[in-house]
């Protein structure tokens, strides 16, 4: 029975996978967006949205134990600047899991893990996407009314 046994084992030794969550965080602070299995992301957001909260406490001790966990100091820098910074008025919820694909070889399960603000700001990265998608709708009635004249040119021309 597994009953009070808490997170995946993923198949490796407990060394191991400390090492495998260090380094997929440290990734994700850095990139803000990677792609991996869907049980290495679940096990990781909460490393994830800790280490955040350390860099919104922003206080020595706080720096100092993301030190301890993280892999670079370069990340820690940005994790308590930008990062920080932008995630102040967020209570938790910083990581968004999104479903992608399965993998060529084995199959399995590959989702993309990503911090939810972009670097550009929060507000314009919820509106953008939106206005993305109405601009691209709107182009296709009339992509295919100037499309016609061509493609008629094109098939009358061979």
């Amino acid at each position: 029975m597994r009953h009070r046994k808490k997170g995946r084992q993923l198949g490796r030794k407990t060394k191991h996978r400390r090492a495998l969550f260090r380094s997929l965080v440290t990734s994700l602070l850095d990139q803000e967006r990677i792609e991996t299995t869907e049980a290495k992301a679940k096990e990781i957001r909460g490393f994830t949205e800790r280490m955040i909260t350390l860099g919104k406490q922003g206080d020595l001790p706080a720096r100092r134990r993301a030190l301890g966990f993280l892999l670079s100091k370069d990340v820690v820098s940005k994790l308590f600047g930008e990062v920080a910074e932008r995630f102040r008025d967020r209570h938790g919820g910083y990581t968004r899991v999104i479903k992608t694909r399965r993998r060529v070889g084995d199959a399995a399960k590959l989702v993309a893990i990503e911090l939810v603000a972009k670097g550009a700001g929060t507000a314009q990265v919820g509106s953008g996407h939106t206005d993305a998608g109405k601009e691209t709708k709107k182009p296709k009635p009339t992509a295919p009314t100037g499309s016609k004249a061509p493609s008629a040119e094109s098939h009358a021309s061979s």
